[in-house]
């Protein structure tokens, strides 16, 4: 009997770690393509801007983030504006998240960078081409409209 109840508890337990604490397939796959992503926006760090740039001979901001999901197999709009009709809104951010910046809140996002965890996001920006920020940056953080999740 203590055999059969040990038996139970544990195909009951391997149920629940498999089923309610691993991540599902998809979930896992999110997380490999963002990553991915990451990864590929990072090995172009130091990258020069160049306005309508999608390659790494010269990235814009959209460019950059088209070329890296493109690398880890996602399809995205040119734009930074139609990058932002697409994915899910979030308020929580998590790694490969798109963040979008406009002027103000009334307007189009103009900008587009990609949420690396912990505070930071890449970017391709006039100023450094492609580089490494805060999210707090004292000149994105005003412009910060929003984030997607793709």
């Amino acid at each position: 009997m203590l055999k059969k109840n040990l038996l139970a508890l544990l195909l009951l337990a391997t149920i629940f770690t498999t089923v309610l604490i691993s991540p599902s397939k998809s979930e896992a796959a999110s997380t490999t393509y963002h990553t991915k992503a990451i990864s590929v926006a990072k090995s172009n760090l130091g990258v020069r801007y160049l306005w309508g740039g999608m390659s790494p001979k010269g990235f814009d901001c959209s460019g950059l983030v088209k070329y890296s999901y493109s690398k880890s197999g996602k399809t995205l709009p040119r734009t930074a504006a139609e990058m932002y009709k697409k994915g899910t809104k979030v308020k929580s951010l998590k790694v490969g998240d798109l963040m979008f910046f406009a002027p103000n809140r009334a307007s189009r996002p103009t900008h587009v960078a990609m949420y690396m965890g912990s505070g930071k996001m890449i970017q391709a920006a006039t100023s450094h081409g492609v580089s490494i920020t805060t999210t707090s940056n004292s000149y994105w953080h005003p412009r910060y409209i929003g984030a997607k999740r793709i």
